[in-house]
């Protein structure tokens, strides 16, 4: 099988099963013909953001089979998942809807959301008041569940990036888990994109890889803007 890269190049790849149980390693080995090497344009820190980030949003807009002008609510839209999935949903001609602070209304402008919704107590209230019968999908990065879903309209879509908060479809509405896998072809896109100017990466921040245990308690404690990373 040919090498996609050179020896010494830096790469980015997913593993093929990336809701395994080794998260954190000092070496990983990876088929030569499956990695995506990292142009010399992008910085290999911010590259390492596009692999489980970056293919989780492309894949679960890819579920959601979105076409230009339809509408779509994104929850945790400011996070990681979210921010990539508002870029490419708007590049396609899709109308975002973001849930996220007030704060972050700015960098989701830039990314191309038409609008930004507050946090309130009844989500599907606030976005059926500017989207009457409620917006053609759902991605719900923040891991809300059943109070996203209720922003859908009847026979909508609505895609859940986490197993234990995905709800039972309602009304007509397709519901699916996106489990993130590798796939070369898509992480070339979404390299190429980057390298353009036309996907943004954002590094919240990076740490040594011997402090993997501060990454994981700020990961977990939440309100991250873009991801931590961890160098060796």
């Amino acid at each position: 099988m040919e090498a996609a890269a050179e020896v010494g190049e830096f790469v980015v790849d997913a593993d093929g099963d990336l809701g395994g149980d080794v998260a954190v390693d000092q070496a990983v080995a990876f088929e030569g013909a499956q990695v995506t090497p990292i142009p010399d344009s992008l910085d290999d820190i911010a590259a390492a953001t596009i692999p489980l980030n970056g293919l989780t949003a492309l894949q679960a807009l890819n579920a959601l089979d979105l076409r230009p002008g339809e509408t779509l609510l994104v929850t945790g839209a400011a996070g990681a998942v979210g921010g990539y999935a508002v870029e490419l949903a708007s590049a396609a001609g899709v109308h975002v809807a973001a849930l996220a602070d007030a704060a972050d209304e700015p960098l989701l402008r830039t990314l191309g959301a038409a609008e930004t919704l507050p946090r309130t107590t009844d989500l599907a209230a606030t976005v059926r008041t500017r989207y009457p019968g409620g917006v053609d999908a759902a991605l719900d990065a923040a891991a809300l569940g059943p109070a996203s879903l209720g922003a859908v309209r009847t026979l909508g879509r609505f895609a859940s990036v986490t197993a234990h908060t995905t709800p039972i479809p309602l009304r007509g509405i397709t519901v699916t888990t996106v489990f993130a896998h590798a796939d070369r072809a898509q992480l070339e896109s979404l390299t190429t994109r980057a390298t353009a100017g036309a996907l943004t990466l954002r590094v919240a921040e990076s740490l040594p890889l011997t402090d993997y245990a501060t990454a994981h308690q700020r990961l977990t404690k939440g309100g991250l803007r873009g991801r931590i990373v961890l160098v060796p």
